[in-house]
């Protein structure tokens, strides 16, 4: 009996060896995620994908294939599925430029923009490229007052996750991170296309959390945890009221408690309608941030704490 369970215990053990050397390990470095649209082209989605190249040139090919196929959900649809068609691409200096036909110009304007976003997001994954540039017929993409959009990245697209899109539009946020040493604040500006679910002062804080975008990492730095959710944004009598998570008491980096404090408070008050800054956390404001600065007290700007980008 004994030799027999002994038997029966090594045939399974056998087994589940064979098991686990048959599961092929994917290389994550291989999985993208490939974005489409939603069948009534009112957000953008994604599946991921396991890549077959690695090289560069083999793999754009493989992921501008992958945004034109049918998915599997017929819900959805491929952003390069369209009546246009894409006639060209090249790569120059991490920037993906793709020249297309001029029925590009033909789709609905939230259309356009959906796709912009879906094929940004997507091919800016692939290593040394960050940036995609639209050309029609060999010139450059222009928006309806006929301004050049230029190159985009994929934080320009910024998606309210869980409700419809209304509409986008495009933004330029004034938004203030910390300097090296992390104790005094520089001005970037950032330009964005926007989902108009999302409030102006929302969209701020959001920025501010996400950190710094690619253009200018190096030159200025976090201030606040990345890990930090906002739980409201609301404003009422020229005071915005945001409540954080508990996260926004871990400090992001070497900032100085005043760093965080401005960073949320001169960023908010270049909206004309938001003159102070309430902040609170888990809906509290009986708290010492950092030991030294209580958020019982409202925030005006500050610009004695800004110093000029080296």
């Amino acid at each position: 009996m004994k030799k027999k369970l002994i038997f029966v215990l090594m045939i399974f053990c056998l087994f589940l060896t064979a098991a686990c050397s048959g599961e092929e390990q994917v290389d994550k470095s291989r999985i993208y995620k490939i974005y489409g649209i939603n069948k009534n082209e009112t957000k953008i989605f994604f599946n991921e994908y396991v890549a077959e190249n690695t090289e560069e040139e083999a793999l754009i090919d493989e992921l501008l294939t992958q945004l034109a196929a049918t998915p599997e959900k017929l819900e959805y649809k491929a952003p390069l599925a369209g009546e246009f068609k894409l006639l060209s691409y090249s790569v120059e200096e991490g920037q993906l430029i793709l020249n297309f036909d001029e029925h590009y110009k033909n789709q609905p304007v939230t259309t356009e923009v959906l796709v912009r976003a879906a094929i940004v997001r997507t091919m800016t994954q692939i290593e040394g490229i960050s940036h995609v540039s639209f050309y029609v017929k060999n010139d450059p993409l222009t928006d309806r007052e006929g301004n050049v959009l230029g190159t985009m990245s994929a934080d320009m697209f910024v998606d309210n996750s869980g409700s419809e899109i209304n509409a986008y539009e495009k933004a330029t946020l004034r938004l203030y991170f910390a300097n090296k040493e992390g104790n005094r604040l520089i001005e970037t500006n950032r330009k964005l296309i926007y989902n108009t679910n999302i409030s102006m002062e929302k969209l701020i804080v959001e920025q501010l959390i996400d950190g710094p975008s690619e253009q200018v990492k190096g030159e200025v730095y976090p201030t606040i945890n990345p890990d930090t959710k906002v739980i409201s944004v609301t404003v009422k009598d020229g005071t915005c009221y945001v409540n954080l998570s508990e996260n926004f008491l871990t400090v992001a980096g070497n900032v100085t408690s005043d760093v965080t404090i401005y960073s949320l408070a001169n960023s908010l008050v270049e909206l004309a309608n938001v003159n102070k800054v309430q902040i609170a956390v888990e809906g509290e404001t009986n708290i010492m941030f950092r030991e030294n600065t209580s958020l019982v007290t409202s925030f005006e700007r500050n610009l004695d704490i800004v110093t000029p980008a080296e």
